[in-house]
């Protein structure tokens, strides 16, 4: 595996899978590793195979978690393994846009293991290119502009296979506190970690971070000294140098990008991970341990942190020595967006005292945390509620959509709205947050009944008409998720 060696004369022997793949939320908030019996993530397969692909990558795993400084000489011969890249295929979203060579997931698959074989031929060789990303804008919830990538199809194929070989390897020295496109970690969970930190910990100042363009700024230079750490196969690192020099292709010209990474790819998530694990994550831990005199919480999101502090001077030493250290990577903090704010336990007492009103509020991942008393005990404890600006986007999708369906069937606009506000519960759905998620229906309602009576001129749909449809098509408020406290015990 890492001499470089080939596969072994015998016939792969299916292993039994361990449970409880996921890594423990309450574990990741405070840095530790994994406890013992808790792999990443299943190491074979469920049925016998002759090739075992993720047992190969198991064994990736233990060498990398064994031995912290151990670099991997050879790699790539998991990367172009037939195996390997037919299951990134299947993997990757079916309907999803071309890209410049216009090649479709269903045009590629009817001639599927030719055109793996292929692949797998030209990356063994080295003749494999990278080819420019397409670049598109959507719309933020602000009103600018997000640039998007839109890689080529084989592009993709490879990025995955080769971010799943890379992920047994960096899964093990990434830090608990980073749960941003990692396996088994999802926004909820750094969405538990957070509020569990404000909770159980001494958190009176809250430090809401914002890296100014990340993924625009980072330094290819810089991510390759970082890849290098660990990756000592120099094919796999021409690989990632192949990506990142493709450049992007606008209005149908050829730009070089000197840094950054296209978002839109399957490497581009490991790659901004890895940047600040390097950049951010290994130099918090360690300040944190070494220069703070109170308590101190870390919860990253790929580029959305949040840091709480208990004593107000280490929040403001450690903005000014984070500051300057993203210099030196090519990293800046946005100027108005990065705020300090009390928060806490005592935030609303102290900020009464002085005569100064509410605490102020935060984002992170969607929702706007707010500190307040419970009415049973007057106890403080965290609000989270939908962000207003992510409900009035989400509703005007809804309206856009509605009056492109004017149209169209009552039964077949009513399934695509109960699939709407079902993702928008499963999501949003958390504990003191259901006023937001009625208003949400009841807007989604609205906004139907005033595109149904626009389809004829004979007059208004009826409210009790209405109120039927409503009914039969949009699901009820539900909450998804138990409170942070009580899943993270049951996890831990």
């Amino acid at each position: 595996m890492m001499n470089g060696q080939g596969k072994s004369d015998r016939p792969a022997v299916p292993e039994k899978s361990l449970n409880n793949a996921g890594q423990p939320v309450a574990e990741g908030m405070e840095g530790r590793g994994l406890a013992k019996g808790n792999p990443s993530q299943q190491n074979a397969s469920r049925t016998p195979c002759r090739t075992d692909a993720p047992s190969a990558l198991e064994r990736v795993r233990q060498a990398a978690k064994k031995d912290r400084k151990l670099r991997f000489t050879a790699l790539l011969h998991h990367t172009y393994n037939l195996e390997t890249l037919r299951e990134a295929y299947f993997r990757l979203k079916r309907e999803a846009a071309p890209g410049v060579d216009g090649e479709t997931w269903r045009h590629y698959g009817e001639e599927l293991e030719k055109n793996l074989r292929d692949l797998s031929e030209r990356l063994q060789r080295g003749a494999y290119r990278a080819k420019p990303v397409r670049r598109v804008y959507i719309p933020k919830a602000d009103g600018r502009q997000r640039p998007l990538g839109v890689t080529s199809l084989e592009d993709k194929i490879v990025q995955r296979a080769a971010v799943e070989v890379l992920n047994a390897i960096y899964e093990t020295d990434f830090l608990g506190f980073s749960y941003g496109f990692r396996p088994g970690r999802s926004p909820h969970h750094a969405l538990d970690a957070l509020y569990t930190g404000l909770l159980t910990r001494k958190v009176n100042w809250v430090l809401d971070l914002d890296i100014k363009g990340f993924f625009d700024g980072i330094s290819h230079p810089w991510l390759v000294k970082f890849v290098e750490h660990r990756i000592a196969d120099r094919r796999v690192v021409r690989l990632i140098q192949k990506w990142l020099n493709a450049g992007v292709l606008e209005d149908g010209k050829h730009l070089r990008v000197e840094e950054g990474t296209p978002q839109g790819g399957s490497a581009s998530p490991l790659l901004a991970n890895l940047y600040l694990h390097y950049v951010f994550d290994l130099w918090v831990q360690t300040w944190r341990q070494k220069r703070a005199h109170g308590d101190v919480i870390v919860v990253r999101f790929a580029d959305d942190i949040v840091v709480g502090f208990q004593v107000k001077s280490d929040a403001e030493r450690f903005r000014a020595e984070l500051e300057e250290r993203f210099r030196k990577f090519q990293l800046e903090l946005h100027p108005e967006k990065t705020r300090l704010l009390e928060f806490g336990p005592f935030a609303i007492s102290n900020r009464q005292r002085r005569g100064e009103g509410k605490p102020e509020t935060f984002n992170f991942l969607g929702f706007t945390h707010i500190c307040v008393r419970k009415r049973s005990n007057g106890m403080f404890t965290v609000l989270r509620q939908t962000m207003r600006k992510r409900l009035q986007a989400k509703l005007n999708e809804v309206q856009t959509e509605l009056c492109r369906r004017m149209h169209d069937p009552v039964p077949e606009v009513g399934q695509w709205l109960r699939s709407v506000v079902s993702g928008h519960f499963r999501y949003y759905g958390v504990p003191m947050n259901a006023p937001a998620l009625h208003i949400f229906r009841f807007q989604t309602g609205h906004l139907w009944h005033r595109v149904l009576s626009r389809r004829s001129q004979t007059g208004r749909i009826l409210w009790d008409r209405m109120r039927r449809l409503i009914s039969r098509w949009l699901p009820p408020v539900r909450l998804y998720h138990p409170y942070p406290l009580r899943r993270m015990g049951v996890v831990t």
